[in-house]
């Protein structure tokens, strides 16, 4: 089991360290929440912690096959509702350097679907995907 370590520094930011390897990350409130906004916000960071889970699944699947995806993106936008305050919608652009003909594309996009993340994400939370091939 991987542990990770929250401290809470005051004035609602806290810096996120990763055991095993002593990295770390800080973490604020939104605006939109009493915040500063001078950092990711835990929602933030969910989101884009799941972008990046999607990008490894992509990324492990491509070693396996031969395929280069240095410089594919993925952008997320995160709409909160108001009550409960949650996240509802991730909204999620992925830009993958291959033609849209690429025989791997069904492949890649059930690695997004699938990816751990995604997965445990909850079923009300909708997560609209828009692909950009530009290869």
């Amino acid at each position: 089991m991987v542990k990770c370590h929250v401290t809470y520094q005051g004035g609602l930011h806290c810096e996120l360290q990763h055991e095993p390897s002593g990295a770390t990350v800080c973490s604020d409130a939104p605006v939109d929440n009493r915040g500063k906004g001078e950092s990711f916000s835990p929602t933030d960071l969910m989101c884009s912690a799941m972008a990046a889970c999607m990008a490894t699944i992509m990324g492990i699947y491509a070693e396996d096959n031969g395929l280069d995806l240095s410089g594919a993106k993925l952008t997320v936008g995160k709409v909160m509702s108001a009550n409960p305050r949650r996240i509802a919608r991730i909204e999620t652009e992925i830009t993958i350097p291959l033609p849209a003909d690429t025989p791997h594309a069904k492949a890649l996009e059930e690695c997004v679907l699938g990816s751990p993340a995604m997965r445990s994400l909850h079923p009300d939370i909708e997560v609209p995907i828009t692909w950009n091939w530009v290869g």
